[in-house]
């Protein structure tokens, strides 16, 4: 493990309007649908790079990332499986994730991309990178929820005692509908962001009506239970003996490999990134002070020079 390096900013396009969702198309595999926008590179030699978001996001969380990194980057973001407007999974597990992850870079044949995960993001790019080598050039991972011991001490806590109920989903779908999207909109950022002084006006827009889609999807509460499902029981297998350990998959990660984190992160523990980083083998780790749980979105240059830094890092000649 090493410190990160931050290209200079003026490495990056210099700021301007805060840009608009990217464009999206719908891409089948195996029969069902993946919703996935599409950032085209602004530059001859831009690489392939795919970007992965946590529980309860969708591919917007990276519109402001992918807009800095257009002249870096030919890059896909995609809407996970139950989450944005992606068709529902029949699982809903870290390995069924990394499963139609790897599907879609298969059918995209677009080579070894730069796979850049956000918390469940994270996690599920770990067990692809793990498995499947050939298919990852380089790996950012922006808060992964990799497993910690107690989890109830995040904002998640109140709700994991109804995991243990058979009907979880239609209780956490009575929970939301009681409250407004503009309520649920500023509860999410409240747990996100580290400064919610940081969200334009643009992307709190986009956030209600993100929620809104919700209140219309009947799949999204047992996608979103059945999601925290599968994390909280990835985290008790990590402790245990077997190959489906998230740890053991981390230490069999060869890519170069940023790991970032916000130390006023609520939603894992803010001690995560750094043990992440003492796992993977070629790491570079940086915390951030301040930040929230989506650095991508509250952050978005200093995580664009931190992957513009590791890119550099990457191409320098040895020796």
């Amino acid at each position: 493990m090493k410190g990160a390096q931050l290209a200079a900013d003026d490495a990056l396009p210099a700021a301007g309007a805060v840009p608009p969702p990217w464009p999206a198309r719908k891409v089948m595999i195996d029969g069902t649908m993946l919703h996935v926008r599409d950032t085209p590179a602004t530059a001859p030699g831009a690489e392939p790079a795919v970007y992965v978001h946590g529980l309860g996001g969708s591919s917007q969380n990276f519109t402001d990332l992918a807009g800095l990194l257009t002249d870096r980057f030919d890059a896909q973001a995609v809407d996970l499986p139950g989450f944005g407007y992606s068709d529902p999974s029949r699982r809903y597990s870290i390995q069924a994730f990394a499963d139609r992850l790897i599907g879609f870079l298969d059918h995209e044949a677009r080579g070894p991309v730069h796979l850049v995960g956000n918390s469940l993001g994270g996690s599920i790019s770990v067990r692809v990178a793990a498995l499947r080598p050939d298919l990852v050039r380089t790996l950012t991972l922006i808060s992964p929820a990799m497993p910690f011991l107690n989890p109830r001490r995040t904002a998640h806590g109140p709700i994991l005692p109804l995991l243990a109920l058979p009907r979880a989903d239609r209780l956490f779908a009575w929970g939301i509908n009681r409250i407004t999207a503009e309520e649920q909109a500023k509860q999410v950022l409240l747990a996100c962001f580290g400064d919610t002084a940081k969200v334009s006006d643009q992307r709190r827009f986009e956030a209600i009506e993100e929620i809104r889609l919700r209140y219309t999807v009947e799949h999204y509460p047992r996608a979103y239970m059945g999601t925290l499902r599968g994390l909280v029981s990835s985290f008790l297998r990590a402790y245990l003996p077997g190959v489906n350990s998230q740890w053991r998959l981390a230490a069999r990660v060869t890519v170069p490999t940023l790991i970032t984190g916000g130390l006023r992160d609520t939603l894992i523990d803010p001690r995560v990134p750094a043990q992440v980083a003492r796992v993977i083998p070629d790491s570079r780790l940086l915390l951030l002070p301040g930040v929230g749980h989506v650095a991508q979105m509250e952050v978005p240059r200093v995580i664009a020079r931190a992957i513009v830094g590791l890119l550099q890092d990457v191409h320098s000649p040895v020796g």
